[in-house]
């Protein structure tokens, strides 16, 4: 009797409408999550985490049904995992494939950290520069203040 070969492969079905990230660091995938508010959709979501990646190592992989970002969302992606890669497919087709970018400037995403800046004592939306993006700091164009990626509070 022939010896079987060992399957090495996880096969996970298409989706015929939607969004898939890819590329993403396994420590960043449930944050993704989180910030995206993917817990809230009642469309099909699939996660996958710590994936063998050719690229990376490992990888975490998350698939949504029905679901297309907006560039504030695609910015949120960007500043927890810089490695991502967004594919959107219509039709069981990519129609789009990019690594996401850490944008020059920073809108209505992040909180600013100092308490007294005028974004956090009124409705006045944040906006920041990011002066580096190897290590994420932001810089406050109100309180002129730094964040540093550890600090980050998503609104």
């Amino acid at each position: 009797m022939a010896k079987q070969e060992k399957r090495k492969e996880l096969k996970v079905s298409a989706i015929e409408n939607g969004t898939v990230i890819d590329h993403i660091p396994p420590q960043s995938v449930f944050q993704v999550i989180n910030i995206l508010r993917l817990s809230n959709i009642e469309h099909m979501i699939m996660v996958g985490t710590n994936l063998e990646s050719k690229k990376h190592g490992k990888k975490g992989v998350i698939k949504i049904s029905n679901k297309y970002f907006e560039s504030e969302e695609i910015n949120k992606i960007a500043l927890v995992a810089p490695t991502a890669t967004l594919i959107v497919i219509k039709d069981y087709t990519v129609v789009y494939k990019a690594q996401v970018e850490i944008p020059e400037h920073i809108h209505r995403i992040v909180k600013c950290i100092n308490p007294n800046c005028v974004t956090n004592a009124e409705n006045i939306p944040t906006k920041f520069t990011v002066l580096d993006r190897e290590d994420l700091r932001l810089h406050c164009t109100y309180c002129e203040k730094y964040t540093k990626k550890e600090n980050f509070k998503f609104i």
